[in-house]
Formats: structure tokens, sequence, C-alpha cells
């Protein structure tokens, strides 16, 4: 497989959450090109588990301008493993806590233009805490029975590509 040269790199923003550079390339033809990147950092996605439910999140998203149903989730601080990051989104976003968390391994957000990685957690053996989501986290926390998953995907009324792809891998497994 014939694989692109990189030719040059220039950082265009820096930003709190996201960096964006373009790359210059050759292609295996010859020809130049550009690449517009948004660097960020590894995140955490995870599927709470309380016995047959999944605890859900409802929250605005600005750049859609609509309210999502997902799954907790959130990036990773400088220094932090992913599994503390785990544990604090989903106290963070659920005020809850898990007793068991397993890796599931991961995948990536958007490899056409995202350097994000997300490392998939199955959270089990959860009990309600009494903190509150951080100030800047305005969501709904609600609970769903694992049976009604693949319809809300199926009917869309969870769309975004990180909670399709961490539910579905969890319902998979529960099915061997």
């Amino acid at each position: 497989m014939s694989i692109e040269k990189l030719l040059d790199s220039k950082t265009v923003y820096e930003g709190r959450m996201i960096n964006l550079r373009v790359d210059s390339i050759e292609l295996p033809s010859g020809r130049q090109t550009t690449r517009e990147i948004v660097e960020h950092r590894d995140s955490v996605v995870i599927v709470p588990v309380d016995n047959d439910n999944i605890l859900l999140v409802r929250q605005y998203r600005s750049a859609l301008g609509k309210v999502l149903i997902e799954l907790p989730a959130g990036k990773t601080e400088s220094n932090e493993h992913h599994l503390q990051t785990a544990h604090r989104e989903l106290r963070e976003e659920t005020g809850y806590n898990a007793r068991d968390m397993e890796y599931l391994g991961g995948f990536y957000a958007g490899p056409g233009y995202s350097t994000e990685y997300l490392h998939l957690y199955l959270a089990t053996d959860i009990v309600a805490l009494d903190e509150h989501p951080d100030d800047d986290e305005i969501m709904d926390v609600f609970s769903v029975p694992i049976s009604e998953i693949p319809g809300m995907i199926g009917k869309g009324e969870i769309c975004d590509s990180k909670s399709v792809a961490g539910l579905l891998r969890i319902i998979n497994n529960m099915q061997k």
C-alpha cells in the first residue's frame, strides 16, 4: 500500500480543546496537496451498566444546535491515564461511581481529519454519589433498558458515533 509523504506541517490554530494543523503532503502519484488535521487528546467513552439498564445523558451540543442522547465521555487531562479519566468523567457527568471499570479497547473518532482516539470502558457495580456534575456540564442523566438500545440507535435517537460504537460493542459482547 502506498502512503502519503509529509512535506511540511504548520499549526494554524491552538485552542483550549483542539489544535488545527495543515500538512502539506505528496501523494503516491507525485501530486501535492494539503490535509487539515484536528489535533485532540485521547478521550474515553463509558458504558455504565446497572443491572439490565444503561445510564445515558442528554446534553445540548452547540455545534449541532440540538440535544443529543449520549454515553458519558470526555477527554484525558495531561498526565492522566485513561482509566483515571473514565472514573472522573463518570462522576462528573452522571454523579455515579463504578466499583468495576473494564477496558474494552477503543476506536478513532474521525480518522479522516482528527487524531482523537477513544478508549472504551464498561462500568459496572455503579453507585450514586452525592456529587453533582461540573457547572459547565448541563446534562440530564437517565436509565434505559439494554433491550431498548438497538431500537433507539435504529430510530436515530442515539446518533453520535462514540455512543453508537460503544453501545453496539457492549451489546455484541453480551450476546456472545
